[in-house]
Formats: structure tokens, sequence, C-alpha cells
């Protein structure tokens, strides 16, 4: 293995795994599966006891931040690659529904694999390959628990299919005007939604305009359309980090208080144990005041300390709005010897 580890501490450290979980420092600004990794390698931790009081909270507190981000921005708003945009932006337009629907994929290249992801992930339940090789055709077919079919068969299944996706990477047309209307005509002239993600093409653009029923989408099309979603998503990140910024510091706030919260207590306890010593050593050695004198007393002794004990613990409430007080809780312990 070779990369780089990266190592942040304190306030960096609460920023860079916000930052993380709301997706604003991946390549897919805003994408979903981010969470999901962040959720799981939690899961994990805990699994075997990797984490303690302060990494839960700190987990917890980033998963709700990035529920934020989701809610008060449109940092996730908009698909951003190809397969995405074919299925949910251009798809979803053509067809209400894909569980009904053949679906022919010509070649067998990364990108329509990613495709038919996610046209599964929509309920399509058949898919037919071909393949020039009928070996890779089984094997993609097997992927997706569809059928392949031998490349001669093409114009049959051209004519049968709802959804085409094609990636070749022929150096030259594929599917001429002509061959497709060929294939219309022997069929049932049902819509038609044909993803060409090849470069160059493989379906002659002029079928778009063979009828009504005809919708062609090639990679220029869906590219613009994942630019423009990127760009409306780059203009989100500011205020996302502004949510993330303003929750690392009520994180660290929070964390700090908790901190200096026992050492506040203690030092409180402290002086009362010694101001209780001394009134009921002056009240054993007076023992003739009444209760309204005994209760002036009390009060007085009472205000002599809260005004004694405000600027420690305004300066230690103080560092910890400012950062980790872990300094002056120190210096506390030891003025005030107050132990561990």
């Amino acid at each position: 293995f070779t990369g780089a580890v990266l190592a942040h501490s304190g306030a960096d450290a609460v920023s860079h795994l916000f930052q993380v979980a709301c997706s604003i420092d991946s390549m897919v600004l805003g994408e979903p599966q981010i969470v999901n990794q962040v959720k799981e390698a939690y899961r994990v931790a805990q699994e075997n006891s990797a984490c303690g009081p302060l990494t839960n909270v700190l987990f917890q507190y980033a998963l709700k931040v990035s529920a934020q981000v989701r809610t008060e921005t449109a940092l996730a708003d908009g698909r951003v690659s190809i397969a995405s945009v074919a299925v949910g932006d251009f798809g979803k337009s053509i067809f209400s529904r894909f569980d009904n629907k053949t679906v022919l994929l010509i070649g067998a290249g990364e990108m329509a694999s990613e495709t038919l992801t996610y046209l599964q992930s929509e309920g399509v339940r058949r898919i037919v390959v071909a393949n020039r090789s009928r070996e890779r055709a089984e094997l993609l077919a097997q992927t997706f628990r569809g059928e392949a079919v031998d490349f001669s068969e093409l114009d049959s299944w051209l004519a049968k299919a709802d959804v085409i996706v094609s990636t070749t990477g022929a150096a030259q047309t594929l599917i001429t005007k002509e061959r497709f209307a060929d294939a219309r005509r022997r069929s049932a002239k049902q819509p038609v939604f044909i993803l060409d993600l090849a470069a160059p093409r493989d379906f002659d653009p002029e079928i778009a305009r063979l009828d009504d029923n005809v919708f062609l989408y090639d990679l220029d099309a869906l590219e613009e359309t994942c630019e423009r979603n990127r760009r409306a998503r780059r203009g989100e990140i500011h205020k996302a980090q502004e949510i993330i910024n303003n929750q690392t510091r009520t994180f660290m706030q929070e964390i700090y208080h908790r901190a200096t919260g026992p050492v506040i207590n203690r030092l409180r306890e402290h002086w009362n144990d010694i101001s209780r010593a001394e009134l009921d050593r002056l009240f054993r050695k007076l023992p003739n005041l009444d209760k309204s004198q005994r209760d002036a007393i009390e009060a007085t002794i009472g205000r002599i300390v809260n005004k004694l004990l405000h600027p420690p613990l305004e300066a230690l409430k103080d560092e910890a709005r400012a950062g980790t007080p872990e300094g002056l809780l120190q210096a506390i312990r030891r003025l005030f010897s107050l132990g561990d």
C-alpha cells in the first residue's frame, strides 16, 4: 500500500470529519454514498471496541451535521454521473416504471455496466446483452442475471427493446438511420429510450427524428447535464462550509465544557468545604449567636467565596470558548490542590 495518511487534531480533526460526512471534499460533491461509508466505518469501529466516549459523540455529531447540510443546502441536488443522469433524469422522464421493460445492451463497456446497475435498482428484470465476443456477453449477462444473444440477432432485438444502452467503441457508426428505421417498421412503435454511450457514436443522431417515440441521448447531452448539476452543487459549498464551521465551534465548546465542568464542580466543592469548616469553627467559638446572625455571616462568607471563585472560573470558561483549556485546567488543579 502506498499513499498519504491525513493527521489532524483538535478542531481541525472535527472539521475534517464533518467535511467528509457532508461530502464536500469528494470528487462528487454531496455524494450520498460517502455518509453511508462514514456510518459503516463507525459501525466497524464500534464492533471492534475501537470507539471511546469522545469518538462516539463525535461520529454521532458528524452524522447530524451531514443531515443538516442535506436539508439546508442543495449540495446533493442534481445527479452528476453519466449513469445516474441517464436513468434518473432522462429515463424517468420517458417511463414511469422499468420493471416491465426490456433492456438491450450493445457492447460490454464499463459505463454501460454502471447504467445497468441503476436500471436494475429501478426494477428492470429483463436484460439482453449483445456483443461481438459471445464470451464477454455471457459474462456480463450473468453479472446482471440477463441473457446473452448472438451479435447477428441485434436487428431483431432493436425492434423489441424498450431501452437500448450502447457502448461498443466501434470506429464507425454501428446503427445507421436506415438500419434502425427498418427495425422500427418491425416493432410495435412503442417508446424506445436509447443511450448512446460510445465515443464515437454508435447511433446516427438522425435516428431521433424517425418518430416521436424515439428518444436518443448521446454522451454530449448527458455530460452537459452532469456539468450543469456540478456547477449548481459547487455554488452550495459556501453554505455547507458555514454550517460545518458553526457546528465545529459548537461541538468544541460542548466538549471543552464537559472537560471543565468536573474541575469547576470540584473547585466549588473544595472552597465550600473550607468555608463550611471555618464557619463551624466560628460558631463553636460564638455559641450565643442567634439564627439571623449566623445566616448573615454565612451569606457574607458565601459572597466572598463566589467573588474569589469568579476570576478563575471565568478565565476557564473563556479558555474553553477559545480553544483547548488543558493548560489552565492543569494550573487550577495544581494551584488549588485538586488532584487529577
